[in-house]
């Protein structure tokens, strides 16, 4: 394990080793429980992307399907851009294809 250019004691050396070789059980997780539901968690809640204004010529069916699944203009741009990224993750990572963990989304 590489390590910063912290120095150490020698004191401080001997601690850490202890604390390396303490076998799982014998740390106490008390103060800070391990999560095991993971259902709620929400991927990329605190990220916000740069967004960049463009004008795009779509086909006329593919605007009336994204107005017909959103009739918010605000919601149906983010869609269609979800949709779009989603697509550029299939690409990049076909072995995810499909996948909720590829595609970031909940």
């Amino acid at each position: 394990m590489k390590r910063a250019s912290m120095r150490f004691t020698d004191n401080q050396e001997e601690d850490l080793e202890a604390i390396r070789n303490l076998p799982d059980d014998a740390i106490d997780t008390s103060d800070a429980p391990e999560i095991l539901d993971w259902d709620k968690a929400k991927r990329g809640l605190l990220y916000r992307p740069v967004k960049q204004e463009v004008i795009l010529s779509l086909d006329k069916y593919v605007i009336e399907w994204f107005e017909s699944a959103d009739s918010d203009p605000e919601k149906r741009h983010e869609t269609i851009n979800k949709v779009l990224m989603e697509h550029i993750r299939d690409c990049e990572f076909p072995a995810n294809k499909g996948s909720k963990e590829a595609s970031g989304t909940d």
